[in-house]
């Protein structure tokens, strides 16, 4: 009989246990990422995530799990209902804690509720997704959150009383180019103009930028990469830093076979850079940041040499992260993501419900006039 349980968190959990449980999905799901948040104490009670994972045990073997947390705050979540814990504390309704699966920091969709390679999958993320509400109600929580999920888990979800939230993500998806110049040629003239020139007054700057992945980093890079992550937040009122040092560390002892960074020199000085993720077909931006305020030094280092690595290895897909109209201009074209969320107070429910109604109408023109207005020709003649 499966027996259910909260873990303490991830590293808590042998590596090879945990990941069996991931197999090809979402890197940031892997052990060596959540552990090394734990480790690094990024994620701990002092930063208002709890991490107690959901784990779903037959005969002592691990069956499913979800990485679960305790908050006490909504931050570094990227779904945002400030809003809603807002209108619950005008209502006299506790919003904290309440539970949320995700991955800390890291708006990439992927699977929330996970299970062992030869379960029956759907009965597993059923018994999950029930088991997130029971949570709730026992234990009195204003409610639990599953951010950034897959398509597959949103039946589940449903039938055990969370409501649905649409979201958008402007990704990059290859269209089986050579070369970026080959890619070039897909976009409207005005947009592949645009890319041309920018590249081009980058370089006329002395900026010159590689990329390196894997055992190709060196070890040095990672300290000036954390300096890097840091210099997005300095002087930016929305700024939060969310890693430390000790993490950048962790992610060179654990991860490194996943990083691609991307640095750009002037004159042999490190001037700006990105921190990438890679696994299977996908290419995953993460943490940018500039040393020296350098013209079209961002879409450079951001977003044109993260599409010229997916060129180069075959890889389909390259999502550079949340937020960002100018993506749009670019090249990478608006996608639907999904949360959902369970709510015990029925006032609260009842008026998030309605909101979320229009949310999703109005996310959902939003996307179908990005596609309408889309960089890429898709074939249309002219342009």
């Amino acid at each position: 009989m499966a027996k259910l349980e909260l873990g303490g968190g991830v590293r808590e959990l042998a590596a090879s246990e945990w990941n069996a449980l991931v197999g090809p999905e979402s890197p940031f799901l892997e052990w060596e990422w959540l552990a090394s948040l734990e480790e690094a104490g990024c994620v701990g009670p002092e930063t208002g995530w709890l991490p107690r994972p959901l784990l779903l045990r037959e005969a002592g073997r691990l069956v499913a799990a979800c990485p679960l947390y305790l908050k006490s705050n909504s931050e570094g979540e990227f779904v945002f209902d400030f809003g809603w814990a807002d209108a619950a504390a005008r209502a006299g309704i506790d919003y904290y804690p309440k539970l949320l699966v995700a991955v800390p920091f890291t708006p990439v969709s992927g699977a929330r509720l996970l299970s062992a390679p030869g379960e029956d999958r759907a009965a597993r993320v059923r018994q999950l997704a029930e088991a997130l509400a029971e949570l709730c109600r026992g234990n009195r929580l204003s409610g639990v959150h599953v951010n950034f999920c897959r398509s597959d888990e949103h039946e589940a979800l449903t039938g055990a009383g969370f409501l649905s939230r649409m979201g958008l993500q402007y990704h990059w998806a290859n269209p089986g180019c050579t070369s970026f110049e080959e890619w070039l040629l897909g976009l409207r003239s005005k947009r592949r103009n645009q890319v041309r020139r920018e590249r081009r007054e980058l370089a006329a700057q002395g900026v010159t930028i590689e990329r390196l992945s894997g055992a190709a980093i060196p070890d040095y890079l990672f300290g000036p990469m954390f300096e890097i992550y840091l210099s997005t937040l300095k002087g930016n009122p929305w700024g939060r830093q969310y890693l430390n040092a000790r993490f950048f560390e962790l992610l060179a002892e654990r991860y490194r076979e996943r990083l691609c960074f991307i640095v750009a020199r002037a004159a042999g000085e490190i001037v700006a850079g990105t921190a990438n993720v890679q696994k299977g077909d996908a290419l995953y931006g993460r943490y940018w940041g500039a040393l020296r305020p350098l013209r079209h030094l961002h879409f450079n280092v951001c977003y044109y040499a993260g599409i010229e690595q997916c060129i180069e290895q075959g890889l389909r897909r390259f999502e550079p992260g949340a937020g960002g109209e100018y993506k749009q201009l670019r090249g990478f074209d608006a996608v639907q993501t999904w949360s959902f969320h369970w709510l015990a107070d029925p006032r609260l429910r009842n008026a998030v419900e309605r909101f979320l109604e229009r949310e999703r109408a109005e996310t959902s023109h939003a996307i179908d006039w990005y596609h309408a207005h889309s960089a890429n020709r898709r074939g249309a003649s002219g342009g």
